[in-house]
């Protein structure tokens, strides 16, 4: 079943509203057969129906098993990168990017399951999400998560950067949260990028390479083990 994100009730119920009028009110004008009813048709019905299909938002059902964390956005894998102590985890990692283009489902998901600690916001510029300054520069969302393995908490962190295209981030957690893995997180709207951080006493295994295409809540990114003592 086709199903909208809520997250993007205000563009397609206003691209809704204005769509759907213009096309009774031609029609009923009589005017059906005429070059520039359908010279208006045609881009009117296809604005609408890319609103529609860009606000889609598939069911997911992720793998079995705690070890394995899903991607939390759908698109391309950029980039795998080695995390110093001075990273937002606070001790090494692991980060995997992915890019979003305008062409994939833009709902965020949680890659584990765990306890949100805090949204951090950070105001900046719009560069192209693959721009490699984007990460730093650009306006972000930064969720920190804790995973609770053995009885400790191990710090997991999804960084929603906005693109060029991309203006505005939704984030749908607050501290103290639980999110299920897969479970919808927010979204960036028209473009951009997800960055997950795993910390190393995790032992992330990174079951992606760059180029792959992934999807939220479906793809393992990371494997863990049993985190080290």
């Amino acid at each position: 079943m086709f199903r909208l994100t809520t997250y993007g009730r205000r563009e397609w119920l206003g691209v809704s509203a204005i769509a759907a009028p213009l096309c009774a009110l031609m029609a009923a004008g009589g005017v059906w057969l005429s070059a520039w009813f359908w010279a208006a048709l045609v881009p009117t019905a296809a604005i609408w129906a890319w609103v529609l299909w860009f606000f889609r938002d598939p069911q997911r059902r992720p793998p079995q098993g705690e070890h394995l964390f899903v991607s939390p956005a759908d698109g391309r894998v950029t980039d795998i990168t080695p995390l110093g102590p001075d990273s937002s985890l606070g001790r090494r990692g692991v980060q995997v990017g992915i890019f979003m283009s305008v062409f994939d489902v833009h709902v965020n998901r949680s890659p584990c399951e765990g306890r949100i600690e805090r949204v951090e916001r950070r105001d900046g510029v719009f560069l192209d999400a693959r721009d490699p300054h984007a990460s730093a520069r650009n306006e972000s969302a930064t969720i920190h998560i804790a995973h609770c393995r053995g009885g400790r908490d191990y710090p997991v962190v999804v960084r929603q950067i906005a693109g060029l295209v991309a203006r505005r981030i939704v984030t749908d957690v607050r501290q103290g949260d639980q999110a299920p893995r897969g479970r919808r997180i927010g979204m960036i709207k028209f473009g951009s990028r997800v960055e997950l951080m795993v910390c190393d006493e995790l032992s992330p295994r990174v079951c992606v390479e760059i180029g792959l295409r992934v999807q939220a809540g479906r793809t393992v990114i990371v494997e863990t083990r049993e985190p080290k003592q």
